[in-house]
């Protein structure tokens, strides 16, 4: 294990991170908001620290292997979550604890939008900013992006690639080189970025609002710079545009690189995908499920307002990106809990979106028509097919293997809270927004996670850093053959 190549390599991505506390310091010199010092102040200790890990072994330049690069990309989403918290730890104005801190800048940076923040209507311009900064950051992974400058330091990026992007088949590199991946995929997620803001722009919201918003949309993460969420704006044009992007950003984004590979916009690389078919065939069942009970029970009068309600909150819920646009814990019970349970599903695997993933979930579903089929037929050979392609066995083993240890690392996290005296539909609920990456809950965390205790947030950090990093990422450093040599 080379140990001091991944300090070095840490030091340099810590360095590079403290560069973006400069933006919100920008943004506090723009609006006058007085958060500019500690922006500058975190700035300055996160420099310093990147720089101490860097400096003692900056000619230690040593090849990856892939062992080394799970370790280094749990030890910079960790590092990196910590050194983010150092705003929120200095800012006068939220006055939070080392444990909300730390909560917040994990929420943020692992994409999982739940908060402990109350009073956003007020806050400083620049603390918003942050808040949204970081999950734009954590989106895509800035492990992806820094693997497109690793190879000039001297160090390969496939180790890293594949350690950090989510989904069961990561060998498939959408571009020969991966600093050419990286770089795609990143100019992909710019482009959407941009293109979002400037229609939340158009729709009404103000040039801030709608950089911050593109921000979370695009990354699934669920931030917003209001209590009320998206709800705050009450327009069914600006909850339109955000449904259509989380959509985009909850679908592969190899295939965005491969419909625009070529001239023109290859649109039949959707069209024939199953994974995307599937997945927007759960957000439909979604939304005319939750509509049909809305109108039902008329809790809404007027069937358009029923659709904008249903569509914002089944897509928005169930890709794991958690805006609000009502209270939907208000709603007929039994409806919060089928989107929770939706967000298990999440979004497509290689999207932003958190869950299981949608071709998990298809291959377990094939998987378990198979096993239906040789009960009938015990000597007949069935091979699972995905589209047109037959999967090795080995692709649908390490699927069950994962759904196991999602299971497994679900019930310890809720019994865990349990144990801290959280209440039970809070606790299941609890887990359910942290390990999906999704944000809001229900009972006591319908509203934000401010009043649970520090030790329950230690448990629901540990449970983002599990399913931002996909489980076995994680998990992996747990087994001693892993620290053998």
């Amino acid at each position: 294990m080379h140990i001091r190549t991944i300090i070095r390599i840490v030091g340099i991505l810590v360095a590079l991170f403290s560069v973006t506390m400069l933006a919100p310091a920008l943004v506090a010199y723009i609006y006058r908001d007085g958060a500019g010092l500690d922006f500058f102040s975190a700035f300055v200790i996160c420099l310093c620290l990147g720089l101490a890990l860097w400096f003692p072994n900056r000619t230690h330049n040593k090849e990856l292997r892939s062992k080394e690069g799970f370790l280094i990309v749990v030890l910079f989403w960790t590092v990196l979550g910590s050194v983010g918290a150092i705003p929120f730890i200095l800012s006068a104005e939220l006055d939070m604890t080392v444990a909300a801190a730390f909560f917040e800048s994990f929420s943020g940076l692992t994409t999982t939008g739940a908060t402990v923040i109350s009073g956003l209507d007020t806050l400083p311009k620049a603390i918003l900013f942050y808040r949204q900064m970081l999950q734009w950051l954590g989106g895509m992974g800035i492990i992806v992006l820094a693997v497109a400058i690793l190879p000039i330091l001297g160090i390969g990026g496939m180790q890293l690639f594949r350690a950090e992007i989510p989904g069961p088949v990561k060998d498939n590199k959408v571009a020969p080189r991966i600093a050419e991946t990286a770089k795609t995929l990143w100019y992909i997620y710019l482009v959407l970025t941009i293109c979002c803001a400037l229609l939340l722009w158009l729709a009404g919201m103000n040039m801030f609002d709608a950089i911050c918003h593109s921000f979370s949309t695009i990354a699934i993460g669920g931030f917003s710079n209001y209590d009320a969420s998206v709800g705050h704006f009450n327009s069914p044009t600006i909850n339109l545009i955000i449904v259509i992007f989380l959509l985009i950003a909850g679908v592969n984004f190899s295939l965005h690189f491969a419909a625009f590979a070529s001239r023109g916009l290859k649109l039949s690389v959707y069209r024939f995908d199953p994974e995307v078919k599937v997945f927007i065939g759960i957000q439909v069942v979604l939304t005319l499920i939750c509509m049909s009970a809305l109108l039902t029970h008329q809790v809404y009068s007027s069937p358009w307002q029923a659709l904008d309600q249903s569509l914002f909150q089944s897509v928005s819920i169930a890709t794991t990106a958690g805006f609000s646009t009502t209270g939907f814990a208000e709603w007929p019970l039994f409806l919060p809990i089928l989107l929770m349970i939706a967000s298990f599903i999440g979004g497509c695997a290689g999207s932003t979106g958190g869950g299981i993933k949608v071709v998990r979930i298809m291959l377990l579903n094939l998987q378990g028509m198979r096993e239906l089929k040789r009960l009938i037929h015990p000597r007949a050979v069935y091979r699972i097919k995905l589209g047109n392609k037959a999967l090795a066995d080995k692709v649908v083993e390490a699927v069950w293997g994962f759904f196991a240890a999602y299971a497994l690392v679900f019930v310890i996290c809720m019994l865990a809270l349990l144990a801290t005296g959280m209440e039970e539909l809070t606790a299941f609920t609890a887990v359910v927004a942290t390990l999906n990456n999704l944000g809001p809950g229900l009972g006591d965390v319908a509203a934000n996670f401010g009043t649970t205790s520090d030790v329950a947030k230690w448990i629901m950090i540990l449970a983002m850093l599990f399913g931002r990093l996909e489980i076995f990422t994680l998990l992996v450093l747990f087994t001693p053959a892993f620290w053998r040599s």
